[in-house]
């Protein structure tokens, strides 16, 4: 579980993170949003202990990452993939990673495998692309196996085929138990991937919900056989309505225009939430 309360830091005489609070829970994926500057990278930082805190705490099981005897066995960060030295290998970095964190050789060539670096791994990472970078951090990360992730920008330089074998990494570590905190500016994968959304803005915490009741809205899609007197009926019982052909948009929960409909004797043909999309949301919270 991660763990962050009250968690502040200053540089200076400017407040980057301003008492930010929320947990991960196991067996989740949490989105971690927020514009350029929000302070989220400041926040991750601290979180994989290369930065320390002002004020508050951010831990893993109840501990900071600089606590634990074996960070890499518990926790698995991507931060910057571009962090290697450019003149080993892809094998060899991971050889190097792994002798200090103690995992068996064999596990290196399992994960060159895993996510799809087999055929590059005797390269030097300065020839690697943006992508493989990312690829090679990803393993570099879940090298130890660890029951917590903190990514930032994984899908960066991947195709369409590399962030669907993304997703589908990271929603398997969370179905396994496995914390996961990914932060995304690629806000339609980020949407399909999380079950709970953290959103920050100039520093401070907007939003911590789970990403299914962020993104209701209280905005309902009916049609009717006659959609121009359920209008009518609607509009006298307090609900805003746009009409398009037999399409209305009414403010209000499905259950609240199903009992207008229902109270008035109207045969509905389709009743269902409008819902919103993470876009919408994220700029309406950011504003």
């Amino acid at each position: 579980m991660i763990t962050v309360q009250g968690l502040t830091k200053r540089y200076d005489d400017r407040t980057v993170v301003d008492d930010v609070t929320f947990r991960c829970e196991p067996g989740t994926v949490t989105g971690f949003l927020g514009p350029n500057g929000a302070g989220k990278s400041t926040t991750l930082r601290i979180l994989a202990g290369l930065a320390a805190p002002s004020a508050g705490t951010a831990s893993i099981d109840g501990r900071t990452v600089r606590q634990l005897p074996n960070p890499a066995a518990v926790v698995g960060a991507l931060l910057d993939a571009s962090a290697v030295h450019p003149g080993r290998t892809g094998r060899g970095h991971l050889r190097l990673l792994a002798e200090v964190i103690g995992v068996p050789r064999g596990r290196v060539d399992e994960l060159l495998d895993v996510v799809g670096l087999t055929g590059a791994a005797g390269r030097r990472i300065g020839g690697y692309s943006l992508g493989m970078r990312q690829r090679l951090g990803i393993a570099a990360a879940l090298l130890a196996d660890p029951p917590v992730l903190i990514f930032d920008e994984p899908a960066n330089g991947l195709d369409p085929e590399g962030i669907r074998w993304l997703r589908g990494l990271l929603r398997g570590h969370a179905d396994r138990g496995g914390t996961v905190l990914l932060s995304s500016h690629l806000l339609a994968e980020v949407e399909h991937t999380v079950d709970h959304l953290v959103v920050i803005g100039g520093g401070r915490l907007v939003a911590d919900a789970p990403i299914d009741e962020l993104l209701a809205a209280d905005v309902t899609v009916v049609r009717a056989v006659d959609p121009a007197a359920l209008a009518t009926d609607l509009r006298r019982a307090g609900h805003p309505v746009e009409r398009d052909g037999d399409r209305l948009t009414v403010g209000g929960t499905p259950a609240e225009v199903g009992a207008v409909a229902a109270r008035c004797g109207h045969a509905l043909v389709d009743l269902r939430p409008a819902g919103r999309d993470l876009e919408d949301l994220f700029f309406q919270l950011t504003a």
